[in-house]
């Protein structure tokens, strides 16, 4: 296996004076899928994070690869096929990180057993070749027993199909080795200031260490804006009069113990109060219930769960569940940010009755932006932005070769190299799997930065039980601060910013 460059080699290819075929502002799904599909093509590639990979919204879904049942009922189709296809896919590509999931729909009637039956057998029919798996209809007694946890008050039967689940901030991961194997330079905590222009056209981008403070011009034939809901910020550094074209949408979820949905199987509950279908989901060993559809006008950073949103899913949940679940059984709440294309209906729909569907434009100055989308279909978009983005700078036309590629670790190479590592006897927590083994690993071979890359995207504590991730905290802060070769005084603000994240997991 290639070794990863280090972020040290990595600066210097910065301050080399290159001209870069392809740069990509963001670092989540769209950015990084990018960066795989640049580089695979042969161009030379650079990827800019402000954070870390993933932080924002593509660490913060709802863990599935999936067509989008919901779409069915908006007519959606072209958008449904397209990600069925790209499900399939991931599971050939990325098996060790994607794996098909059975789902539930409870039925009230046998009507409603029917209805929900005909709509998935049109999922079914849309994947074609590629599809999981028939979608069948369960009686009652089926139905309970594949879901023991749900509440059998009312209850007729069910309809069972299959789609996909994944751990998003781990492909992102895999995404970013991927395209570092394919030649390309990633690079997180260097955020984007601004572009550079030459007679009115986008050629390159003015860059900070976020580390160290050192700035960096960097040129490139072509820059692609792939920074999700902050899509409109850097369309503005073109053109500061540009008019928004994402309307940003919060969705939350809350992770309880497995005892609230026993087994192997996920619920899917087809009709809630804010129109949005919701879910809950066997997920390493926890209970993930999401999601809400707030629209909000802010973009913080650090997205919170309202009040209100945990009240909505834990009142929902009730209502289908043996045991309801409370407050106190939610051992980590996180929200994310969705970037939703501006809506072409009347208004009335809010957030909820907007597309997932994603937009590839070009601004006069030759910035090229993608917008929207969802990770399902990360793939596709990357093959359309590289597309566009060759036209725009001219490159040689190099047909994308991504559809058959296996992501990094698909053989087994980082899980082998991680076993041979010592220190996987030291569980960190006995609730958690995090061990010191991974921490190093993580530092050494996955850019991982600060306590909070390892505790939120590289392991998943703080998403699986923040409490138990806050008792790991200081002692991660050691094997970081070791591998990295921190001074006291940087660790304990590290140590402190965890800290601070893991209360926010906790709802305060």
């Amino acid at each position: 296996m290639k070794p990863m460059a280090s972020r040290t080699e990595q600066l210097a290819t910065l301050r080399s004076g290159r001209i870069w075929d392809v740069l990509i502002i963001g670092g989540g799904a769209s950015g990084l899928g990018a960066a795989v599909d640049a580089a695979a093509r042969g161009f030379s590639t650079l990827l800019l994070e402000r954070g870390d990979f993933a932080c924002g919204t593509s660490s913060r879904s709802t863990k599935l690869i999936h067509g989008g049942v919901r779409y069915l009922r908006q007519g959606d189709l072209a958008l449904v096929r397209h990600a069925l296809i790209e499900r399939r896919r991931l599971l050939d590509n990325a098996g060790h990180l994607v794996h098909a999931l059975p789902f539930i729909i409870p039925a009230r009637s046998g009507f409603e057993r029917l209805y929900y039956a005909a709509g998935l057998k049109l999922y079914d029919l849309l994947a074609g070749s590629s599809n999981l798996s028939p979608s069948r209809l369960l009686d009652r007694p089926q139905t309970l027993n594949a879901l023991p946890g749900l509440n059998p008050l009312g209850l007729s039967g069910g309809v069972q199909y299959w789609d996909g689940q994944f751990d998003d901030a781990r492909l992102a991961i895999a995404l970013m080795r991927t395209a570092g194997d394919l030649g390309a330079t990633c690079l997180n905590y260097l955020p984007v200031t601004g572009l550079l222009k030459t007679q009115g056209k986008v050629g390159g981008a003015l860059a900070e260490d976020a580390e160290t403070g050192e700035s960096f011009e960097l040129q490139a034939r072509v820059v692609i804006n792939a920074t999700g809901v902050y899509a409109d910020a850097v369309r503005r550094f073109d053109a500061p009069d540009a008019q928004s074209v994402l309307t940003p949408s919060q969705g939350i979820h809350l992770v309880l113990d497995a005892d609230f949905l026993p087994g192997e199987t996920a619920l899917l509950i087809p009709k809630t109060e804010d129109g949005r279908v919701m879910f809950a989901i066997p997920w390493q060993g926890k209970v993930l219930l999401g999601t809400t559809d707030t629209e909000r006008h802010d973009l913080p950073a650090e997205p919170q769960p309202f009040p209100e949103e945990v009240d909505f899913l834990l009142r929902t949940a009730a209502g289908f569940l043996r045991r309801a679940p409370q407050r106190s059984d939610i051992r980590s709440a996180f929200a994310g940010l969705r970037p939703l294309l501006h809506p072409e209906h009347d208004g009335k729909g809010g957030t909820a009755a907007l597309s997932r569907e994603h937009a590839v434009m070009v601004s006069a100055g030759g910035l090229v932006t993608v917008a929207g989308g969802k990770w399902t279909t990360y793939r596709l978009m990357a093959e359309q932005v590289i597309d566009r983005a060759a036209e725009v700078a001219g490159l040689e036309s190099v047909p994308c070769p991504t559809a058959n590629l296996k992501l990094h670790g698909w053989n087994g190479s980082d899980a082998r190299l991680l076993a041979e590592m010592p220190g996987n006897e030291f569980k960190l927590h006995p609730a958690l799997d995090l061990t010191e083994a991974m921490v190093r690993f993580a530092c050494r071979h996955e850019a991982a930065r600060s306590i909070e890359d390892i505790m939120a995207r590289r392991s998943r504590a703080l998403f699986l039980d923040a409490r138990a991730a806050e008792a790991c905290i200081s002692r991660v802060g050691e094997l970081v601060a070791e591998e990295l070769c921190l001074t006291a005084e940087k660790v304990g603000q590290m140590v402190e910013i965890a800290k601070q994240s893991a209360r926010q997991f906790q709802l305060g």
